[in-house]
């Protein structure tokens, strides 16, 4: 059933581009443990032992926390349509702002979207499918333009004061570095 592998073959790339959503898990050495479900058109294999997601606006920023104590990472896929498959990656992370030089390596890589606060890259160093076989059956009706809209409508400045309010510490107290160090 469970298969591990050292990089993501072209079968599984194709497999990563069909999905809709995925799941993000990290957590430091001490506090609650985070997933995350990520959905539009912001994940991207860069090769087969590197990926990279675009991390919008919410109302936490659980997951750069995690990263600035903590590198490690999952990633998991799950087939909702089609032939049963959960797929995850495993490695390590780095988290790049607007004030870093890869964060504007790597944008031109995902649509424009108002509300991108950061580009979390991992190197991929375990891949692992499992069967799926108790995935339930669902099927894509359309993605939710809520967090779109309302991004426009604060329009960059508001982002960045909402980002100082509510994205530069999380839940347990840990600095997301949303905020550069003076």
């Amino acid at each position: 059933m469970g298969k591990q592998f050292s990089e993501i073959s072209l079968e599984l790339i194709e497999f990563i581009e069909r999905q809709q959503l995925f799941f993000v898990g990290t957590a430091a050495t001490e506090g609650r443990v985070n997933i995350s479900p990520k959905g539009m058109d912001t994940f991207r294999v860069l090769n087969p032992n590197k990926i990279i997601w675009l991390n919008l606006t919410g109302s936490g920023n659980e997951t750069a926390a995690h990263l600035v104590k903590n590198d490690r990472m999952t990633i998991m896929f799950c087939a909702f349509e089609g032939k049963p498959l959960i797929l995850r990656l495993y490695g390590k992370a780095t988290i790049y702002h607007d004030r870093d030089k890869e964060y504007h390596e790597h944008i031109g890589l995902f649509p424009e979207i108002m509300g991108s606060r950061q580009i979390i890259e991992m190197e991929v160093d375990l891949v692992q499918t499992s069967c799926g076989y108790a995935v339930p059956f669902m099927d894509f009706k359309e993605e939710r333009t809520t967090l779109n809209s309302w991004a426009e409508k604060q329009g960059k400045d508001r982002l960045e004061t909402y980002w100082k309010e509510k994205n530069t510490k999380s839940i347990d107290g840990f600095d997301t570095k949303m905020i550069p160090d003076i």
